[in-house]
């Protein structure tokens, strides 16, 4: 899946990694790409002493991953789908800011987002050829890091393409906020937390 040297450029990027993330790895024995997500997640484990994955066997969603680390251990990050392509590159930042290596967001926006009290969950639908989407996914990451009752999720959508179809997606990157607010492209994150605050 990797050539030696991507894995070579992969592991300098994680080199960065301050504290220990695990990765859920869900899958089933049905799933036609389940085979190669768990070589995507094995080959990227190996690369860093401060990275490992668990396997777990579901009926949810599949291929998908769930991060959590030390440092955010209440931070909720799923990437439905294998992050491949573009997308590369939202999974490593994922990685590398939980552990520990999130740059610091205006005081301003910490309070706004300090202040949601309620669930919510951002869905932002990805194609893995959409050069703009791993910006969204990381700006709706980092949310999740912030506050624990955000929830934020990447679905790639030709994989999951009933969900798709469910929410209308015709363009990416498309982000649904709690089901009614949406909106499409990597737009400022400000405009993700006015979602959140509706």
């Amino acid at each position: 899946m990797f050539t030696e040297e991507i894995k070579q450029q992969l592991k300098e990027v994680l080199s960065a990694m301050q504290n220990h993330v695990k990765i859920r790895f869900f899958t089933d024995n049905k799933c036609p790409s389940c085979a190669d997500a768990e070589e995507f997640i094995e080959t990227m484990s190996s690369l860093s002493d401060h990275l490992s994955f668990e396997k777990v066997e579901t009926e949810e969603l599949v291929p998908a991953y769930e991060l959590t680390s030390e440092k955010y251990p209440d931070a909720s990050i799923r990437f439905n789908g294998i992050p491949g392509g573009h997308e590369i590159n939202s999974f490593l930042q994922a990685i590398v800011e939980l552990s520990g290596l999130a740059g610091e967001l205006p005081e301003e926006l910490i309070e706004r987002v300090s202040k949601i009290d309620k669930d919510v969950d951002i869905k932002v639908f990805v194609t893995l050829g959409c050069p703009h989407c791993p910006g969204a996914v990381a700006k709706a990451n980092r949310l999740a890091m912030e506050n624990p009752h955000i929830k934020a999720q990447m679905i790639e959508a030709q994989t999951f393409y009933e969900l798709s179809e469910k929410y209308n997606v015709s363009s990416v990157p498309k982000i649904v906020i709690n089901e009614s607010f949406e909106f499409v492209g990597n737009q400022p994150i400000e405009k993700f937390i006015e979602g959140l605050e509706q």
